[in-house]
């Protein structure tokens, strides 16, 4: 597996530049900061193939669908995240020639980002023969005005002269790769060479428009200059730096009207300060984040960078800023996926957060699916069902993505979206979400499932057809697993709650004794398809009746099989995507004893392929569990260096965001062990061969609590917060502020 970046414990850094390699190298030095975010392309412009994206949080566009055969409730559009208006165009020409990577000659290429900070910094020498310019090109996102994005270009002359031509400009022209109907979706409102206003298209959905303004200014040298234009001539020896200070204002938090003058307040702010005093404050920011979040590993430089990476990515995509925000698979490094919310945020990033995030944040994940809840109403409706159902991917609440057998069948995700309100509820000890707006979500999907299953009487038990469950290899099966076992915890879960709950939640869900009875006789007659002769529950009706070859018989160069195979051939096979069944078994972790656990993870694994980012974590934290230290050590990382080695091969489009809180997860909940059961914390840890040990920060209920993992010995602190009792291994103590106990293994 070829690497485009070197290994280092806290920066990305490439001396080379390739052609053929441009999009992947600009997907992996994507920078964001929860409000807006961009790909690594070129201030100067590139003509070679290259993905252009700079997207803007929140702000998207309804593309009707488009389907060679129209099925009665598919969505009218697909929600897609806009490839919005860029502002790092600096356009270049030093002695008469155009600077353009893809043509002009250059030496000594460097690119770094430097993950303490989201600093992307970028060098390189122009070789015009007897004239030899360097150029050094720094940006970042603001997280002190997130409005804000800064860009410095330096200039030395090694050799000769340079007569050094530049225009910065804001471009509206910019295009989405994914357009169903190659349209243009942004009208142009105001462009002239300071600033730029630009709205969304008219559609025929009624989604709100968008507005929004860039505006720009320069500095040479330091100085604020009025010129968005100029010439710079250098002798030998000579330097010159050039700044560029943008703000973006969306109509999300400003009207149009007045989208001039706050972008006139917040740039003047930004340009009083130079380039460096912005980003010490931007770095401040980073700082206090990193100290509760960071894993330290020692040992293993290629795991170090790769959960750095990862942690990077997510705090720069989302931090619960903005309760009207969620976490897009692709974040704002690319297009696909339409840059709309999945069900991966509860599954994989909920769990993180909660413990490297203050709650309020995982609080604004659950308070964005209440919000809504009528979209939700609304697609069940759409399917002629009662109660709520959660979309596959949405920016509304509104289903808006048109697969069918991925987003009508994939129906698990409306027990895995409420389950984030458990895991929020059993984490913080913090009661207060269920008792009230969560019971709205409870109680609307459990009226969903209610109505979505069917009872056989053959059987006597209650089970859900037509289904595709998270192994996405497999369309339209029957009694899924993964699928019938969250709807049944789904039900239980509400019914346990229901009691509890304030009194106004209480009568605004208005459930009847029969529909309590009801869902009582639902979970006691769930139909669970499971073998007892090889002591595994079965992924569907059929599974069994396949072709069961493991995944080490195939061929290598078969893979990844979505690359190579007919989608015929891929569901009949037997390969899974990622985890299914296992996934079951990983939520309701204490509801199966080890023996259940290893007789699936051994049956199950071998068939599969990994060919979800979502899926290496699952598979390590059980491994880990189960005492399998090299396979958990293998899935760690596939799952941390998943984008950074381009495992699946299809990082070129825009990184795994959402998957990336699994190398965190392995580490946690895999190598060390942890599990929480109210007011005691669990650890079972052991340090990978590879690793001489490492450490990592969490909180919990009001604790900061530090865990130190090396080789025979383990060491835990409360750095501050009441205290707490805790077992490692065997050993169960209660650990006081301040005190650190050792644990010998």
């Amino acid at each position: 597996m070829k690497r485009i970046f070197e290994v280092d414990p806290w920066k990305l850094i490439s001396h080379t530049f390739k052609a053929d390699g441009k999009r992947l190298q600009e997907s992996l030095t994507a920078i964001g900061n929860d409000y807006m975010g961009l790909r690594g392309n070129f201030e100067e412009g590139y003509s070679g193939d290259s993905l252009q994206g700079t997207y803007y949080a929140g702000v998207w566009f309804p593309d009707k669908t488009r389907v060679g055969w129209w099925k009665n409730g598919y969505p009218e559009y697909f929600g897609k995240s806009l490839n919005a208006p860029s502002f790092i165009n600096i356009d270049l020409t030093i002695n008469g020639e155009k600077v353009d990577l893809a043509k002009s000659k250059f030496t000594d290429f460097y690119l770094e980002l430097d993950m303490h900070q989201g600093l992307l910094t970028r060098s390189y020498i122009l070789d015009q023969g007897k004239n030899q310019v360097k150029l050094t090109f720094k940006r970042f996102l603001s997280n002190h005005i997130k409005e804000a994005a800064l860009i410095k270009v330096d200039f030395e002359v090694l050799k000769g002269q340079a007569d050094i031509a530049w225009k910065a400009y804001l471009d509206g022209t910019v295009v989405n790769e994914d357009s169903n109907y190659e349209e243009h979706f942004w009208d142009i409102l105001k462009d002239d060479s300071a600033s730029l206003q630009a709205i969304t298209k008219a559609n025929n959905f009624g989604t709100d428009r968008f507005t929004v303004y860039l505006k720009q200014a320069m500095k040479l040298d330091g100085e604020k200059i009025d010129d968005f234009s100029g010439e710079i001539k250098l002798a030998n020896g000579q330097k010159a730096s050039l700044e560029k200070d943008v703000v973006v204002i969306t109509s999300r938090d400003v009207e149009a009207d007045k989208q001039e003058a706050k972008a006139d307040e917040l740039l003047a702010e930004v340009t009083g300060k130079t380039f460096e005093e912005n980003l010490a404050l931007h770095e401040a920011i980073w700082k206090k984040r990193w100290e509760g979040a960071d894993v330290e590993i020692s040992g293993d430089p290629d795991a170090q960078q790769g959960i750095r990476f990862n942690i990077l990515q997510l705090f720069m995509t989302y931090y619960g800023e903005d309760p009207r925000l969620n976490i897009g698979p692709k974040g704002f490094t690319g297009e696909k996926y339409g840059g709309a919310t999945y069900w991966d945020t509860e599954a994989y990033i909920v769990p993180m957060y909660l413990a490297t995030a203050p709650s309020s944040v995982t609080k604004s994940l659950l308070e964005y699916r209440h919000a809504q809840l009528p979209g939700a109403y609304h697609n069940a409706r759409q399917q002629g069902l009662a109660g709520a159902l959660f979309p596959m991917v949405t920016f509304t609440g509104v289903e808006c993505h048109n697969e069918w057998e991925i987003t009508f069948e994939e129906i698990h995700r409306n027990a895995d979206i409420p389950f984030a309100i458990y895991q929020y509820t059993e984490y913080t000890g913090d009661d207060s979400y269920v008792k009230d707006e969560g019971m709205d979500v409870l109680v609307g999907t459990a009226r969903f499932w209610a109505d979505r299953v069917h009872f056989s009487k053959r059987k006597n038990q209650y089970m859900i057809h037509g289904v595709t469950g998270p192994n996405e290899y497999e369309n339209n099966v029957n009694n899924n697993w993964f699928t019938n076992t969250m709807a049944k915890w789904l039900l239980s879960y509400t019914i346990e709650r229901l009691p509890l709950a304030t009194k106004e939640a209480q009568a605004r869900v208005d459930v009847s004794k029969e529909e309590l009875a009801h869902w009582q006789d639902i979970v006691d007659k769930m139909y669970l398809p499971e073998d007892k002769e090889l002591g595994i529950f079965v992924q569907h009706d059929t599974f069994l009746d396949k072709d069961l070859t493991p995944v080490k018989d195939l061929d290598p160069k078969v893979r990844p099989l979505n690359q190579h195979w007919s989608w015929d051939k891929i569901l009949r096979s037997p390969y899974i995507k990622q985890a299914d069944v296992l996934q079951g078994i990983y939520f309701l972790n204490d509801q199966y004893t080890m023996e259940q656990k290893e007789k699936n993870f051994d049956f199950y694994e071998p068939l599969t392929v990994h060919e979800s980012s979502l899926s290496p974590s699952i598979h390590s934290i059980l491994a880990a569990e189960l005492g399998k230290q090299a396979k958990a050590v293998e899935m760690y990382q596939r799952t941390a260096r998943l984008d950074l080695d381009n495992y699946n091969n299809d990082t070129d489009d825009g990184l795994h965001i959402t998957s990336m809180s699994g190398s965190w997860l392995a580490i946690v909940q895999g190598f060390a062990g942890m599990r929480y059961d109210h007011n005691l914390l669990k650890f079972k840890p052991f340090v990978p061969e590879s690793w001489d040990g490492y450490n990592f920060k969490f909180n919990y209920r009001g604790r900061l609590i530090k865990v130190e993992v090396e080789e025979g010995q383990s060491r835990l602190t409360i750095l501050s917060g009441d205290d707490l009792d805790v077992k490692v291994g065997d050993k169960q103590v209660t650990l006081k502020e301040g005190e650190q106990q050792c644990f010998k293994d």
